[in-house]
């Protein structure tokens, strides 16, 4: 029988039970001819004795019969129920089997065991009988007797399934995992050419974090490669050893003995992937959608694959079949739309950003549509797209207006501030609305607007410790209330001691106070943790007024090295070296 149960149709049930757990028996009497089915059910006169159908009793095939009735009426647990008590009742291996299988089928755990053993005790011979026990046994968490019953279908030649025990015992503590070690290692070199037991025996020394031990007895057991989970096991123990190349040509050597496997090919695309070898990778990924050609995780795998390694459209080809078979898959959907960017398909990619309505990445796609809109310069079609989402989804308002304000900050400040002004309206002293239009005043040159901002912030909010930071330093660059300044950064500070850019703030107050040596330290520790232009160009301008001309060049030389001047370091620049 199949190893997962299904209820058969009413008409093949009648049959199923003459002759497939019949036979089964230890009876030798053979089964007559119906001549009508409703036989099976009339009840005889009393007191001759019930006819006998094969080996069962008309009660017996009755009661198999309405499970087979209540199974397909999902009725689960008077099929259950008629299968334990017949299995009880006959002792036929091929109930008791059926009865495990519909308590596996439910998760009924302990009916399962009970039939498992009560397999056993009616042949104790057959090795399906005691694998199943064994299963059974360690799915209990009773590893020492699963054990010992697995142990006699090894000796009696049978399918063993010592990697299951292993994988049972893998999950439990220590002290249950050093008693199944202790045994699979015996057993292992009674039998070194059993590959589950080497596979077996590995894994249990990687689970006790023995790395070293499993690997070698992998790589010292030729059996190790003669099944797919072992190979797999070596590769990942190589892998975690870091020793990724030989951990890809171990799983591309098992892949000419199990070209199917698609586990073993995910597992190889997915280490060339971390070997950055996405060409490969991206090999092993089509070949495995040959194989599963439906298949969304992998399709999608693919399509990132090839976007990763500058094959737009290539991506497009793989994404765009993901988006056939599953058109409501955001992540799909997002990625495409980075593939159409990368192809100079504008349109299409805002059009796939634009059809994603919800999911995780309903804000992300919005604001790629925002930086697109802003680098085509077209502010109009972004305030239009941004208010509809608005519209269509209330729950995400706020978030939508922070995308457009930051959008347009930049490049159209003013705009900014009305949207601010907007939804402030709605989220009526909202701090982060608030915090940005004091960014906003900032970059229109009002410093009124920004410190009435950050103090309504700081009204409501006194520990805020980026709006103290803010006000602080904005108070500095002025050289404006320098006591001030400082006692506000201190605060943020004291908030937030491992924040860059509150320790640049107060190496540059203390700049503006005089102390170069404090604010030199100050800024050197965050120009470290964060190395921007910002906080080279306060840093330089330090060293410059101590007369090391040269370091400050240096420091400014470095900050630009990945990315073009910034303004901030060019005016720093020119302005000392003007002097």
């Amino acid at each position: 029988m199949k190893a997962s149960y299904t209820y058969p149709l009413l008409v093949t049930a009648f049959g199923l039970w003459l002759t497939g757990c019949a036979a089964t028996g230890n009876s030798q009497q053979s089964s007559p001819q119906l001549a009508n089915p409703e036989t099976t059910i009339s009840p005889l006169p009393e007191p001759e004795p019930p006819i006998v159908y094969g080996q069962f009793s008309q009660d017996t095939l009755f009661a198999l019969l309405t499970a087979e009735i209540a199974g397909q009426r999902n009725r689960f647990d008077v099929a259950l129920s008629n299968y334990l008590e017949q299995a009880r009742i006959t002792q036929d291996p091929g109930i008791i089997q059926r009865a495990m299988q519909v308590a596996e089928f439910l998760g009924a755990q302990q009916p399962a065991l009970e039939m498992a053993l009560l397999w056993v005790e009616v042949e104790p011979e057959d090795p399906e009988a005691l694998r199943a026990a064994a299963l059974q046994l360690a799915r209990a968490g009773d590893h020492e007797r699963a054990m010992g019953m697995m142990e006699q279908v090894l000796a009696l030649h049978g399918e063993t399934h010592f990697d299951f025990l292993a994988l049972a015992a893998a999950q439990t503590d220590s002290a249950t995992r050093q008693a199944a070690l202790q045994s699979l290692q015996q057993l292992q070199q009674k039998n070194p050419e059993n590959a589950q037991l080497v596979f077996a025996t590995a894994l249990l020394l990687q689970q006790e974090d023995r790395q070293a031990e499993a690997l070698a007895l992998l790589e010292q057991n030729p059996a190790a490669h003669t099944a797919a989970a072992p190979v797999m096991l070596h590769a990942r123990l190589l892998a975690e050893q870091g020793e990724a190349q030989k951990a890809i040509s171990t799983l591309q050597d098992g892949l000419i003995s199990f070209p199917d496997d698609s586990r073993m090919r995910l597992l190889l695309a997915r280490l060339l992937v971390a070997n950055d070898d996405l060409e490969a990778a991206a090999a092993q990924f089509a070949l495995l959608v040959e194989q599963n050609p439906n298949d969304a995780e992998l399709l999608l795998a693919l399509g990132l694959v090839n976007l990763e390694n500058g094959d737009p459209d290539a991506a497009i080809e793989y994404l765009e079949r993901l988006t056939d078979i599953a058109p409501g898959d955001s992540t799909g959907l997002y990625h495409l739309g980075l593939a159409y960017l990368e192809s100079d398909r504008q349109e299409d990619a805002l059009r796939t950003w634009q059809s994603i309505d919800d999911g995780n990445e309903f804000l992300t796609s919005r604001l790629q549509i925002s930086r697109v809109l802003i680098e085509r310069d077209n502010p109009d079609r972004l305030a239009v797209t941004l208010a509809a989402d608005r519209l269509a989804n209330p729950d995400h308002q706020l978030q939508l207006y922070l995308i457009e304000i930051e959008a347009l900050f930049d490049k159209h400040p003013e705009r900014a501030l009305e949207r601010i002004n907007e939804a402030l309206q709605a989220f009526e002293a909202h701090t982060n609305l608030l915090y940005m239009r004091a960014m906003v005043s900032e970059k229109l040159g009002d410093p009124a607007g920004l410190e009435r901002d950050l103090r309504a912030i700081l009204e409501r909010e006194p520990d805020n410790a980026m709006a103290l930071n803010a006000l602080g330093y904005t108070l500095a660059d002025r050289n404006e209330r320098l006591d001030e300044a400082l006692e506000l950064i201190e605060r943020a500070r004291s908030l937030e001691p491992d924040d860059p850019a509150i320790v640049d703030s107060l190496g540059w107050v203390h700049y503006r106070l005089g102390n170069l040596d404090k604010a030199e330290e100050l800024l050197r520790q965050a120009y470290r943790e964060f190395p921007d232009q910002e906080v080279a160009a306060h840093l330089g301008e330090v060293l410059w007024q101590q007369g090391r001309k040269a370091e400050a060049r240096a420091i400014w030389k470095e900050a630009v090295e990945d990315e073009p001047e910034g303004a901030l370091i060019r005016s720093t620049r020119e302005r000392l070296e003007a002097r």
